[in-house]
């Protein structure tokens, strides 16, 4: 923010004023406690998901529009989308660490309190993964009690993916993608294609050659690896809090955040790695 000089007075009774462009009267007031006695410990964990909750918001928003691009035919700020969406991955992964300052103990004073509120129920979290390729029409039902939400996952459902979109713009640069992929139901969860792994066999055999698209394949590893980092922090913060027990919103808790591990979304791009040098 530009500061006035000395001796310089400014009337800032007819300009928008920092607090006033932020909202931060809305967003300061947006903490409420509901612990009953007041439990210090409860504006740690309603700041900790409000944050990523923001974070998420700007990283969907990154998204829509890193796909958009690729489907406009333009890689080059399609990746410079992706950048960012890779440093507020790390931030949200680095925010796990205060949350970790929680002990079992003080999460017990205030585990009551949160009912049935769960992070599964974050439907930009959903969106999220809906963008990357996680598609799973269940997860459009767990919205039922809020309409707006349940539209809008239900429209990304039906929307290609990210990586929808990358290889649609392969095939309008000849890569030759299998035509199956590319007019499959976006609505389901992608499945891997062995003779797409051949595709990106030329690309990573000559990256020179190829190097818009093999930088492009690299970001998208970037972006799954910071994922699946976020999500194996996410389960040891919970597993030292509650260890196994079942999730506030009746999910299994740990067992649950760790089959999630098991998800990818651009499959390929980590198998072709075992066909190099074949």
């Amino acid at each position: 923010m530009r500061e006035l000089e000395p001796g310089i007075e400014q009337d800032f009774s007819s300009q928008m004023s920092y607090g006033d462009y932020l909202r931060l009267d809305l967003l300061l007031a947006a903490q409420q406690p509901q612990s009953d006695p007041p439990q210090h410990d409860e504006l740690l964990f309603i700041v900790q998901h409000q944050t990523s909750e923001l974070w998420l918001k700007l990283m969907v928003h990154e998204l829509r529009s890193a796909r958009d691009l690729l489907r406009a035919d333009e890689l080059a700020p399609a990746l410079k989308r992706l950048a960012r969406v890779k440093h507020i991955q790390h931030t949200l992964t680095d925010q796990w660490s205060v949350l970790a300052t929680l002990t079992p103990s003080e999460y017990a004073e205030i585990r009551p309190f949160l009912a049935t509120s769960s992070g599964f129920q974050s439907v930009q979290y959903r969106e999220v993964e809906f963008l990357l390729g996680n598609k799973n029409a269940d997860m459009v039902k767990v919205f039922a009690h809020d309409p707006p939400a349940q539209h809008e996952l239900s429209t990304l459902l039906h929307e290609p993916s990210l990586y929808d979109e990358f290889l649609a713009y392969l095939a309008r640069r000849d890569y030759d993608v299998p035509a199956e992929l590319l007019a499959r139901d976006v609505s389901q969860p992608y499945v891997e294609s062995p003779a797409l792994i051949k595709v990106f066999s030329t690309v990573y055999a000559s990256p020179s050659e190829h190097w818009g698209v093999y930088e492009a394949c690299e970001e998208l590893v970037d972006v799954e690896d910071n994922f699946q980092q976020w999500r194996f922090r996410h389960l040891q913060v919970v597993q030292r809090t509650i260890g196994h027990k079942v999730g506030t919103g009746g999910s299994s808790g740990v067992d649950f955040l760790r089959r999630a591990l098991d998800l990818t979304f651009f499959p390929e791009l980590f198998s072709v790695r075992t066909r190099l040098g074949e």
